[in-house]
């Protein structure tokens, strides 16, 4: 998984696991019906997916 960081303050995450079985979430994009995209941090086990990490008021960018 990539580290998440916010431009603003420097703030980083990274290793963020699945609560249901433990596997560390990996970062996609996935497109919107309006076609623009939002980055996600998802379960590669199919358990679910959750928005990108937030930090001073603004989505945090993934680095790959």
């Amino acid at each position: 998984m990539p580290n998440y960081s916010c431009g603003d303050c420097g703030m980083e995450v990274h290793a963020i696991t699945c609560g249901k079985c433990g596997t560390e979430l990996t970062h996609v994009n996935i497109e919107k019906d309006d076609g623009t995209t939002v980055g996600v941090a998802e379960c590669s086990n199919g358990c679910g997916k959750i928005k990108s990490p937030m930090c001073c008021g603004h989505d945090m960018a993934a680095a790959d």
